[in-house]
């Protein structure tokens, strides 16, 4: 297809069919629904398609803008030699549904791989700088340049779009979570009374979370007030096995690993705030404009934090060292911008959210 000269955007009067591709985990993938939102006001005509890994797609069932999702389950892995059978049978798949663009978010080389086989004339993607194998970039039609400073997720994905020539409106770069009825029932007959403050304490990386002595005080000073709180986590054991002692002792409602994603979206709909660790509740509370506190340690609450989300703060230690993004201070899994945030630091970005609310509550009555 032929480009225009000044930015080399391809030609899309025609297109008709468009991959996105993001293999990563569910607050990566939830990151992306801006993608589709202004790929449909730009491309009316397109039929909008989502290539993820299978345990993500409630991140984007249900989005407006997206006609359907190719799903890559990872437990494949399980199946040996026959896991190769299912990765060929799904990339024969792709290069069947003869896409006209295919627009890859990763880093890894399978989406470069889908990106290739697809036939795809059109070809956008992150520049690898020399990551993966050899010839990686030349598999892309337009390659996508990293911005050298921190620049938050969504609108690093929205630069794949931006390199074909459309440019976002800001209400099109909202997030967009669907929650369904039967998610919302379901979640009410789990919690029943309202309201309710919503605490999840876990991450699949150990180094994320703040100490479970803290956590422990901070539940016990929020009961002493009189909050009725509600614990999630994900399904990993050693996430349950936190929120457990976290709780152990307490009268509190732990629904940790007991739960789908989509009630988990119910929930922290339902609740009056939200408090958690740079985990994938965040970036639903984003989408879902819940009010929510928010710990960071070594990871970028530039590049990860809340998105245009005034109801958020977050809470951190302004240390020279962040973000390292380091698995704990020099590999140790105990990252003490972490270990040094109060509880009391906490305790008042709460307060100032909840009389935030208040106020904004009163105003509207």
């Amino acid at each position: 297809m032929k480009s225009s000269a000044y930015g080399n955007y391809p030609d899309l009067k025609n297109v008709k069919k468009i991959l996105v591709v993001k293999l990563r985990h569910l607050g990566d993938v939830l990151l992306t629904a801006p993608i589709f939102t202004a790929l449909k006001r730009a491309l009316p005509q397109a039929r909008l398609d989502a290539f993820i890994w299978a345990e993500a797609a409630p991140m984007l069932e249900g989005h407006p803008a997206l006609d359907g999702l190719v799903l890559y389950d990872r437990n494949w892995k399980k199946l040996g030699f026959r896991k190769l059978l299912k990765e060929a049978a799904l990339l024969k798949r792709i290069r069947k549904e003869n896409y006209d663009v295919v627009i890859n978010l990763t880093e890894g080389d399978r989406g470069a791989l889908a990106a290739r086989i697809s036939g795809a004339p059109i070809r956008v993607g992150f520049d690898p700088k020399g990551k993966g194998f050899w010839g990686k970039k030349g598999l892309y039609t337009h390659v996508v340049k990293h911005c050298p400073g921190l620049r938050h997720t969504v609108e690093r994905n929205l630069d794949a779009v931006r390199r074909m020539g459309i440019f976002p409106r800001l209400e099109e770069r909202q997030l967009c979570l669907h929650v369904p009825d039967e998610s919302l029932l379901s979640v009410e007959k789990l919690v029943g009374r309202l309201p309710f403050l919503l605490i999840h304490p876990s991450s699949r990386w150990r180094f994320k979370c703040w100490p479970v002595e803290q956590m422990r005080e901070l539940v016990h000073r929020l009961l002493e007030r009189g909050e009725r709180l509600v614990f999630t986590s994900g399904p990993d054991p050693i996430e349950i096995s936190m929120v457990e002692q976290i709780v152990q002792g307490t009268d509190v409602l732990n629904l940790a690993g007991k739960i789908s994603l989509k009630e988990l979206a119910a929930l922290i709909q339902k609740a009056k705030a939200l408090i958690c660790v740079d985990s994938v509740p965040l970036h639903i509370a984003s989408a879902l404009k819940t009010p929510a506190v928010v710990l960071f340690g070594p990871t970028s609450d530039v590049t990860w934090g809340p998105w245009q989300h005034p109801q958020a703060r977050v809470v951190a230690e302004p240390m020279s060292c962040r973000p390292c993004y380091q698995d704990g201070c020099g590999g140790s899994k105990v990252s003490d911008c972490l270990q040094q945030l109060s509880v009391s630091k906490v305790l008042s970005a709460y307060d100032d959210l909840v009389n935030i609310r208040s106020e904004e509550l009163c105003l509207k009555s």
